[in-house]
């Protein structure tokens, strides 16, 4: 009986022990996995934040809201007067993303919608999975297509004598921003209920009737998400951008001419500009307008998304 006792004990003690290691696994994998969730809040703000300090000085001392905003004059290296005006940059980088935006949203609707409604099987996988490689080709693997591949075509194309352009840069943040537009707006399709397509069909609607008139309607929000968010990837891009417009200043008239973006500037010049100097703090100055925007368009994407979802 002592043994039989003893052993009984032994038993819960046992299992006493496992359900506490249990418990401390459990909260370490809670604990873990709270702080890899509001690490990318952490880095955001402090992103923020030392980029706010570094232009923290141009913007309390040399910052002129008319002149930044309105003056198509970039000269920060001026030996009479230096000027720092972004309205050709906001220029260069509007026009560039507005094209990139014409060609990618059709080619990014059609294929999300070639794939959720039409394809099927490997056919459906195989392209899904093409999309996604698409998705990890590298900016300057794309800028040197640009720069290497569009460029003398556009030249010998359009008998113009520069083919780092506009219609070049277009292209190519086009064709970079297409695979997650693709990707977010065939999850948006597929959120759409099949009751609706079946109640859809019993009707006698064609296929395209359903999706034009049912299948879009319906997810439309998810679609003007994944828009936002390729506006938002085309308005960041530096390297691809930097490589296929031209860089000159410029307020475009047309998709043939040189422009520069403000991603391309901060890349090109802050690694040859005096920490400290004004400068230095006009280009993080731009660093917090691109931060902003972008947070713009990604939380207007984020909200739009998320009305689909609860509805």
């Amino acid at each position: 009986m002592e043994r039989q006792s003893t052993g009984a004990v032994a038993g819960v003690d046992s299992s006493f022990d496992q359900l506490n290691r249990d418990w401390y696994i459990d909260k370490a994998v809670q604990i873990l996995v709270f702080l890899g969730g509001i690490s990318a809040i952490v880095f955001i703000i402090g992103i923020f934040i030392f980029i706010s300090k570094e232009g923290f000085g141009f913007l309390v001392g040399d910052f002129n809201f008319r002149e930044f905003f309105f003056s198509p004059n970039w000269r920060p290296t001026s030996e009479s007067r230096e000027t720092f005006g972004i309205l050709a940059l906001i220029a260069g980088t509007a026009s560039v993303t507005g094209l990139a935006m014409l060609i990618a949203i059709p080619f990014s609707l059609g294929a999300a919608i070639f794939i959720a409604e039409f394809a099927s099987g490997k056919t459906r996988e195989f392209l899904k999975v093409t999309v996604e490689l698409l998705a990890a080709i590298p900016s300057v693997v794309w800028g040197f297509i640009g720069l290497a591949i569009m460029n003398p075509v556009i030249i010998q194309t359009f008998d113009v004598p520069v083919g780092l352009n506009v219609l070049n840069a277009g292209v190519i943040l086009g064709l970079m921003a297409a695979p997650i537009m693709t990707s977010i707006a065939e999850d948006a399709l597929k959120a759409v209920p099949d009751r609706y397509r079946e109640a859809a069909e019993a009707m006698g609607a064609t296929r395209w009737q359903v999706i034009y008139k049912v299948v879009l309607p319906a997810a439309k929000n998810g679609l003007l998400g994944a828009v936002l968010l390729g506006v938002g990837r085309g308005f960041g891009e530096t390297m691809a951008v930097l490589m296929a417009t031209g860089h000159s200043i410029n307020i475009p008239t047309s998709v043939f001419d040189s422009v520069r973006a403000l991603t391309a500037t901060i890349a090109a010049e802050l690694g040859e500009t005096a920490a400290g100097s004004s400068h230095y703090q006009a280009l993080f100055t731009i660093g917090i307008f691109l931060f902003v925007i972008t947070f713009i368009i990604n939380l207007a994407a984020d909200l739009i998304v998320r009305g689909i979802r609860k509805g």
